[in-house]
């Protein structure tokens, strides 16, 4: 197998940093060792086949972006990118993994929704990829299906406490599913809205003539992501369900969470870039319909109430454990401008894949987190919450060589024609400037973008099969 070696880079792990050289054998990192090792008296530079120059430059585990849905169905259309298009913009963007969402429809069967997601992703994947499972219709027969997505390496679903009619579930529904995680050590992941009261909220607003993308935030209020944060908490306390609350972005659902966690609780959460940089002011608020373009649920929050500086925080101090994306691009043409003159006709959704690694990169550079945590919340926490860390999420003997030499001294400038591969006729990061720059990715040990080239090829990428979370207390 072809051996490579990268050399003169700090390898930078959630604990700490340190210069080392990175030796690859096929496919998996054979060991992490001290810069200029020799072997059997010859300079590893010259015993391997392939040598990365990574000095001056960053060493870190390639990105796991553990919440996208490629080609997912969604009012009346679908997702722009598909799982072709969709894992190659996150391979230019340091991502390596992705871990998307099969989906059982309402009248559905599991297995069928799990097996019709393995028909998109077989073949085209140009990285690495697992799979949740939505329960979108919560029965007998789905509670038995559970029983067997861990055999099929699915260890963890999702349930909506919003969209009546298409995803909803009722707390009794809520409940038996948790049972069912606590018996199965299965994560249970939740969309937590108040969907119901929001229904009749945007009604009433539409009614009123208040149409525009602006008032699709203004509908979901932060209160009903508290209260329903608060409520999937209290059911998950009562059956002992772990719960992994996604895409928060309210300060006060964070609350929720923390307090959660310092009952002892098994309850996590992760927030997304939007949340972190856009607002509702200056983007849902744009004139005209431009802010269709970034409208997604949960929504983006409004910059006077402080919602960001709390998320950085959590981020911090832990209460909020990693950064997904939420990947659900719809373009603005055919598809956002369905809901012209009614918002609660536009898709849902923002494509970020691609610049997860560089905005939270940013993060760092602006001080709202450690260069370790940068790692830690874009690749360890979530290789160690989906049951993939030891082969993902890590530098270490033995881990599948997805590995992200990253520039600090870089540059990138997000646009759509500037560093643009997502099939998405806009940006929702249009003009961001970001102080550093993915240079090389390796998946497995092939190398798939280098030197602002594109290396990979459609079918690189295999189905992990993961296992229990082990990040529980």
């Amino acid at each position: 197998m072809a051996t490579t070696l990268i050399t003169g880079g700090t390898v930078v792990s959630s604990t700490g940093r340190a210069r080392a050289d990175v030796l690859i054998d096929g496919e998996t990192i054979a060991a992490v060792l001290e810069p200029g090792s020799v072997l059997l008296g010859t300079e590893l530079t010259s015993a391997v086949d392939t040598v990365i120059d990574a000095t001056g430059k960053y060493v870190i585990p390639g990105g796991i972006d553990a919440h996208t849905h490629m080609q997912m169905p969604f009012g009346g259309t679908e997702a722009s990118d598909t799982f072709e298009t969709g894992t190659r913009a996150a391979a230019w963007g340091g991502t390596t993994t992705i871990v998307d969402f099969a989906i059982q429809s309402y009248g559905e069967k599991v297995q069928d929704g799990l097996a019709a997601w393995h028909e998109k992703a077989a073949g085209n994947c140009a990285i690495d990829y697992g799979f949740h499972q939505i329960i979108g219709d919560v029965n007998e027969e789905s509670l038995r299906a559970m029983d067997g997505l861990l055999d099929e390496g699915v260890s963890s679903f999702k349930l909506f406490m919003a969209y009546p009619g298409v995803f909803l579930s009722n707390d009794g529904q809520i409940l038996q599913a948790m049972q069912k995680s606590a018996a199965t050590g299965l994560m249970t992941m939740m969309h937590a809205e108040n969907g119901s009261a929001i229904d009749v909220f945007a009604q009433q607003l539409v009614k009123d003539g208040y149409t525009e993308p602006y008032y699709h935030g203004v509908s979901r209020p932060w209160q009903m992501e508290e209260e329903a944060t608060h409520r999937a908490i209290m059911l998950a306390n009562l059956t002992g369900a772990p719960l992994y609350v996604v895409h928060v972005s309210a300060k006060q659902a964070v609350g929720q969470i923390a307090t959660a966690r310092d009952n002892g609780q098994n309850v996590y959460g992760e927030t997304c870039p939007q949340y972190l940089y856009l607002s509702l002011e200056d983007n849902l608020g744009a004139e005209g319909f431009e802010g269709a373009k970034w409208v997604c649920s949960t929504p983006l929050r409004s910059k006077h109430e402080h919602h960001q500086d709390q998320l950085w925080q959590a981020l911090r101090t832990n209460d909020i454990q990693m950064v997904s994306t939420d990947h659900c691009p719809f373009c603005m043409k055919g598809q956002k401008e369905l809901g012209v003159g009614n918002f609660t006709k536009i898709p849902n959704g923002i494509g970020s894949v691609e610049h997860r690694m560089d905005l939270l990169y940013q993060g760092v550079v602006n001080g709202h987190i450690s260069l370790e945590r940068w790692v830690e919340i874009t690749s360890t926490t979530p290789a160690r919450m989906f049951g993939m860390y030891g082969k993902k999420g890590v530098i270490q003997p033995g881990a599948d060589a997805d590995i992200l030499v990253y520039d600090p001294n870089g540059h990138t400038s997000i646009g759509y024609e500037k560093t643009h591969h997502m099939n998405l006729d806009y940006s929702a990061y249009e003009g961001y400037e970001i102080d550093g720059h993915v240079d090389t990715v390796l998946s497995r040990g092939k190398v798939v973008v280098d030197d602002n080239q594109y290396l990979g090829a459609k079918g690189d990428g295999r189905f992990i099969k993961r296992g229990l979370s082990q990040y529980l207390i």
